[in-house]
């Protein structure tokens, strides 16, 4: 070693054995070489992960991967050797699960990590249902799958969303269809990624964007049907969660008939496809063109009906008597009155005649009965005065004495007597 290498290094020591301050900073090459042996200390790790990108230059011995986490926006740098890659059956692609084992590696010239691997294993069918699978269990155990979190789609929106890929068949049938159905529906379409290890995120901000659009009342997201890697990142629990957190109601239409991703049960409206997606989204104009003539000829018949039950009633009441001869009745009725007036009347004089009469005897028994008829028949009637000076009438001769004055009264009247 020379002795400015040696000087050198001994300087890069002494410099990281003291603490770095502004008048004694740490040089770049000393903070490269503690982050250095602080990741190698980490030693090798198994790590999960999804193939974005495959490098591997024909004429040289090393490949170059990046490495994504399929559920959050991070990724790294793999390096392996290219007989590694050849040596897996089938070979890998872009987007594919894998499994690597691997140790950091911190590059001091560029201040990179990355991991070197010493061993990638794909995933298998069989392990991508399980994940899918538990992911499913996680997901309904939080109630992002129970019905009565999922809303109804407007009757006739004003504006649908539509995610799916660049001039596929899955956008053509959702358009060709909704506008045969109804004409004047508008769209607004985001094409993305949709499958592959850019569809996740490309699709989450698709959806941002509509959702945050007042102009969409609704949005589709479409694929056509493919095997499970294809339609992996329809069952993404980043996808997920954003579909279930959209203010918006979400239409999943991916694949065909068999195909269940987990992005159906999350959505509000899962149909098996795209073309299904067109037919609910937007009613027939042609059927609820029918549905208004349906329902204009029963309001019709419905008010001719009311209408002639009405005119009935009222023929029914002009019909009556009272209405058809209306001052017949109260003739009538004057008649009787009148009758029954002079029923009255006849009632009444008899009444007081009787009455009368029998005052008449009454007043005769009175008369013949009273003292004036006797006195009329030539008696008189003999009073004195007692000694409390009232009158009493005299009924014998024992009653009074000598000088005793007397009243006499006879029909006519009263003469005064003194007896003897």
């Amino acid at each position: 070693m020379s002795t400015d290498a040696r000087g050198t290094q001994e300087g890069s020591q002494n410099a990281g054995a003291q603490p770095s301050t502004s008048d004694n900073p740490w040089p770049v090459r000393t903070v490269a070489r503690k982050i250095a042996d602080w990741i190698h200390r980490l030693g090798s790790v198994w790590v999960d992960g999804q193939i974005t990108q495959i490098s591997a230059r024909p004429g040289t011995q090393t490949a170059f991967l990046t490495l994504r986490d399929p559920a959050a926006d991070v990724s790294m740098s793999v390096t392996c050797q290219q007989r590694m890659l050849r040596s897996i059956d089938p070979p890998l692609r872009e987007g594919a699960s894998v499994v690597v084992h691997a140790r950091p590696s911190f590059w001091l010239g560029r201040g990179t990590l990355s991991l070197r691997a010493s061993e990638i294993r794909a995933v298998g069918i069989g392990e991508l249902l399980a994940r899918i699978e538990r992911l499913r269990k996680l997901l309904a155990a939080e109630g992002l799958f129970a019905q009565e979190r999922k809303r109804p789609l407007p009757f006739l929106p004003r504006g649908i969303g539509l995610i799916t890929g660049r001039a596929s068949a899955a956008e053509h049938d959702v358009l060709a269809n909704a506008q045969n159905r109804w004409p004047a529906v508008k769209f607004h379409v985001v094409n993305t990624a949709v499958q592959g290890a850019k569809a996740v995120p490309q699709v989450v901000q698709a959806l941002s964007d509509l959702d945050a659009n007042p102009e969409v009342d609704v949005i589709v997201i479409a694929r056509g049907g493919g095997s499970v890697e294809d339609l992996l990142p329809f069952s993404d629990e980043t996808l997920c969660r954003a579909v279930a957190a959209a203010g918006t109601p979400v239409v999943s239409a991916i694949g065909h008939e068999p195909d269940s991703p987990l992005l159906d049960n999350v959505a509000d409206v899962r149909c098996s496809t795209p073309t299904g997606a067109a037919k609910t989204i937007v009613p027939d104009v042609g059927e609820e063109t029918a549905r208004v003539h349906q329902l204009r000829d029963r309001a019709r018949r419905a008010l001719h009906g009311w209408v002639d039950g009405q005119r009935r009633q009222l023929d029914q009441l002009r019909s009556r008597p009272c209405l058809a001869d209306p001052l017949g009745p109260v003739e009538r009725r004057e008649a009787d009155v009148q009758l029954h007036v002079e029923r009255a009347r006849r009632a009444v004089m008899t009444t007081l005649t009787h009455e009368q009469s029998a005052l008449a005897a009454a007043r005769a028994r009175l008369t013949a009965l009273g003292p004036s008829a006797t006195l009329e028949r030539g008696y008189a009637v003999v009073q004195y005065v007692d000694a409390d000076g009232e009158l009493k009438v005299l009924r014998s001769v024992d009653e009074v004495s000598e000088g005793t004055e007397l009243r006499v009264r006879v029909t006519d009247g009263a003469i005064s007597a003194t007896t003897r």
